[in-house]
C-alpha cells in the first residue's frame, strides 16, 4: 500500500494528513508546539495516538524514540555518513534492527529488515511538488511504524544539513 505525504512537515507545529493511495486520510501527523524538544504524534482518522514521535533530548549523536502507548517502541539513530547515501539504524525495544538506506534528503530510501525490503520512499511516482510516497511493501507489515521510521529520519537528515546535529561530518 502506497502512502502520499505532502513534504510540509519541517515546522513544528504544523499538523498534516497523510493520504492513503486511494485519496484517503490515513494517517495525521500531529506537530507539538513550544516544547523543549520535538514531539509528533502519528494518529488514525478517528485521533487515536498510533505512535509519538520524540526528540532524544541530551543524546551523544542525534536519536529519536519511538512510543506506542506510551512505552518505547524503537530508537533511530544516524548509522554512517557517505556523500552519497544516508544510512540509519531503527534499534525496536526487542533487539530487532532494521536498516534505513538511500539519499533520504532527496526522498528516494528503503527500510529493510535482514535484507527484506519492508518499504520504500520515493519522489518518482509523483510528479507533484514537496510530495513522496512511503510504499509499504510487504502487507503484514506495521504500517504507522515505517511511516514514523521515514517522517524521524528525514527530520533528522535535515537537522544534520542544516547544522543543528551534533554529529556533524
Amino acid at each position: 500500500m502506497k502512502y502520499l505525504v505532502r513534504d510540509k512537515l519541517l515546522a513544528i507545529g504544523d499538523d498534516y494528513w497523510i493520504e492513503d493511495e486511494d485519496g484517503r486520510h490515513a494517517f495525521l501527523v500531529d506537530g507539538k508546539a513550544l516544547r523543549l524538544r520535538e514531539k509528533l504524534e502519528l494518529k488514525d482518522p478517528d485521533g487515536q495516538i498510533l505512535i509519538t514521535l520524540r526528540e532524544k533530548l541530551f543524546a551523544f549523536r542525534d536519536a529519536m524514540t519511538l512510543e506506542r502507548d506510551e512505552r518505547r517502541l524503537a530508537v533511530i539513530r544516524r548509522k554512517r555518513f557517505s556523500l552519497l547515501r544516508n544510512h540509519f539504524r531503527v534499534t525496536l525495544v526487542e533487539g530487532t534492527e532494521l536498516d534505513v538506506s538511500g539519499r533520504v534528503l532527496d526522498r528516494e530510501f528503503k527500510v529493510e529488515y535482514e535484507g527484506e525490503l519492508l518499504a520504500l520512499v520515493s519522489r518518482q511516482w509523483y510528479r507533484l511538488r514537496e510530495t513522496y510516497a512511503v510504499d509499504v511493501v510487504r502487507e503484514d507489515a506495521d504500517a504507522a511504524l515505517l511511516i514514523a521510521v521515514a517522517v524521524c529520519v528525514i527530520r533528522m537528515a535535515e537537522k544534520e544539513r542544516d547544522g543543528d546535529g551534533a554529529d556533524e561530518p
